[in-house]
């Protein structure tokens, strides 16, 4: 009595060696794999509470077959980038026309860590000297709008001397084109609150505002009440409209939201 017999003595033994192979050589520890990888399996708990054969790889994640411990010993890392880059000069000189800023992947993401955000982004934008450093010549036509964003800072000149602070025209919006509300870019979200029938307000400063006539392209200023008038928003050419003149004032009054500038 007490005694194993022979048959139940070779089965202690299996157990234990099977034991002693199943610590060594279970579970997901030395065995992260990226992406896709059939051979990256072994055989232990699975996330699911099933035991059998159970995966290692970035993809376990997603047919939740992992093993037990793939959160643990195959972390998660996310995508790390670098910091934004100056935006760059505009495109082209003295048109409506775009700048650009990048960033740079630092690490890839690892263990179905969060993806790599955009590394390129687009703003509107409008240089008033050509290449040789001479000032544009006044063009006539449509005005040219951005977010009123675009004006902070423009209190003084590049000797430091303070800016004409300018005016302000107010508009009735009439029109705009399908495109404006569907803007979803970081720097053309602004498009979405140009609404038909909404009074908008417009700044004229400078540099925007010629020296010589004081005003800015398309302002209106010399229009008639009821003259229909165009824009396009600078960053989008496919977002333009009309409007009609309502006023001219002093200092914009609208919400920030209606509140643009011409470029």
């Amino acid at each position: 009595m007490g005694l194993f017999s022979m048959d139940q003595s070779a089965l202690l033994v299996v157990a234990a060696l099977f034991g002693m192979y199943h610590t060594a050589e279970g579970g997901c520890s030395g065995r992260c794999c990226q992406g896709t990888d059939f051979t990256c399996f072994t055989t232990d708990w699975r996330m699911d509470r099933v035991y059998g054969m159970c995966y290692c790889d970035e993809r376990c994640v997603k047919t939740k077959d992992c093993c037990f411990d793939y959160p643990a010993e195959c972390p998660a890392q996310p995508c790390v980038v670098s910091e934004w880059s100056h935006w760059s000069g505009c495109a082209q000189p003295c048109q409506p026309s775009f700048r650009v800023r990048r960033r740079s992947v630092e690490r890839l993401p690892q263990n179905s860590g969060q993806a790599c955000p955009r590394l390129e982004e687009q703003a509107g934008c409008m240089e008033y000297q050509d290449r040789q450093g001479q000032f544009c010549a006044q063009m006539q036509g449509a005005a040219f709008i951005t977010t009123m964003e675009f004006s902070k800072g423009r209190t003084h000149d590049l000797y430091g001397a303070q800016v004409d602070a300018g005016f302000c025209m107010e508009f009735k919006m009439e029109s705009l084109t399908p495109q404006c509300t569907v803007e979803n870019r970081p720097n053309t979200r602004w498009m979405q609150y140009l609404r038909e029938g909404y009074t908008v307000c417009v700044a004229c400063q400078p540099p925007a505002m010629s020296n010589h006539s004081r005003g800015c392209q398309g302002d209106g200023n010399q229009a008639e009440r009821d003259e229909l008038l165009h824009w396009q928003a600078v960053g989008s050419p496919r977002c333009r409209g009309t409007w009609r003149k309502v006023q001219k004032l002093q200092h914009c009054s609208c919400p920030e939201v209606h509140s643009f500038i011409f470029i």
